[in-house]
């Protein structure tokens, strides 16, 4: 009930920020308008779905949200993707399968047997659990940088940020998973927001987007997605 209300108010003081409304940047308008705010049903949606209810009790977003990052990589078509605490699995799932000739190597502290489960069904989705620093690196010496990196269920979102961050360029797009999550958390989104080494940001509640063209000028775009 909590949540809900939350989720009210937060619609309520984003209600400006709707449907692209006052952003004058045609690229910015695209991706909001047909990227975020798409809703054509696509083909993997039905499948996924049916999926949710085995890892309902492990940390992941709404489904929505899913829906969104499926898309976001669709638009984005990245080789590799990093994904730092899997939580659920779900949202590597809608990744995966929005582009099926990318990379995922998706890190967890600990091996699930339910999210191996939801996991193996796709062969291009590493499951890296235990040493995951050193994973990391070898994937580095390998050359296999991402493109996107998504930091979700892990509170080591601080250090993770700090240690991927050489590896980008203006191609690399970082998603913030719930930015809002915690006081603390709050604050350090919007230190990455005004960081300058950063670029374009999104922000739209349950997760935040990081890109680092820096031949754009640096703003900041808030998104009505509740």
């Amino acid at each position: 009930m909590g949540d809900i209300i939350l989720r009210g108010w937060n619609w309520c003081r984003r209600f400006r920020h709707r449907c692209g409304y006052g952003v004058h940047s045609p690229a910015d308008f695209f991706f909001i308008t047909f990227v975020i705010y798409e809703r054509l049903p696509f083909y993997a949606y039905g499948p996924l779905h049916h999926l949710r209810r085995v890892v309902a009790f492990l940390p992941h977003y709404r489904e929505k949200v899913d829906k969104f990052l499926f898309r976001l990589v669709n638009y984005l078509r990245p080789s590799v993707l990093w994904e730092i605490g899997t939580g659920s699995g779900m949202s590597t799932r809608y990744m995966a399968e929005a582009h099926t000739d990318m990379q995922v190597y998706t890190f967890a502290n600990e091996r699930e047997d339910a999210v191996k489960r939801i996991l193996s069904g796709k062969s291009s989705i590493e499951y890296v659990t235990g040493d995951c620093d050193k994973e990391m690196r070898r994937l580095v010496a390998e050359g296999k940088k991402p493109e996107v990196v998504h930091i979700a269920h892990t509170d080591a979102y601080k250090e993770v940020y700090e240690q991927l961050l050489p590896l980008t360029d203006k191609n690399t797009c970082f998603v913030i998973g719930s930015p809002y999550a915690t006081q603390e958390k709050k604050k350090w989104w919007k230190e990455v927001i005004a960081d300058p080494r950063t670029g374009i940001t999104f922000d739209l509640y349950d997760v935040g987007l990081v890109f680092f063209d820096k031949e754009r000028v640096k703003e900041h775009r808030i998104v009505n997605f509740l």
